[in-house]
């Protein structure tokens, strides 16, 4: 199929699948005229793509997990420790937007609490 069909089909846009085969997250043949043809098995792989970003990986760290998330390399152990540090990392970034979220909960406390001026109302 050619990039137009895999978009519509996947929701995706053109310029990000060219940037997914850009980072080597998806590849493509070419027909004699240039174009991109896609296997049927990219929209499925397109989706995983999808859904490890929305899950907050980047994406060399993608390039690394996908093989073995969509069957072209093996899985096991190794991939599940992958994804539990991932997960790790998420939870630190979660407290630490925490503990900010607290930092500026204090702020805006004190500046209803003084009119922003710094100074207590009178």
């Amino acid at each position: 199929m050619r990039i137009g069909e895999l978009a519509r089909r996947t929701g995706v846009s053109g310029r990000s699948l060219r940037y997914y085969e850009q980072e080597g997250l998806l590849s493509a043949e070419r027909t004699p005229g240039g174009h991109r043809e896609y296997a049927e098995t990219a929209v499925a792989r397109v989706r995983r793509i999808q859904e490890l970003y929305a899950a907050g990986l980047c994406s060399s760290k993608i390039v690394t997990l996908l093989p073995s998330l969509c069957g072209d390399g093996p899985a096991g152990e190794s991939l599940v420790g992958e994804l539990m540090v991932e997960r790790d990392r998420i939870d630190r970034m979660i407290e630490d937007l925490r503990r900010s979220r607290s930092r500026l909960d204090a702020v805006i406390d004190d500046a209803r609490r003084d009119g922003g001026t710094g100074m207590p109302f009178g």
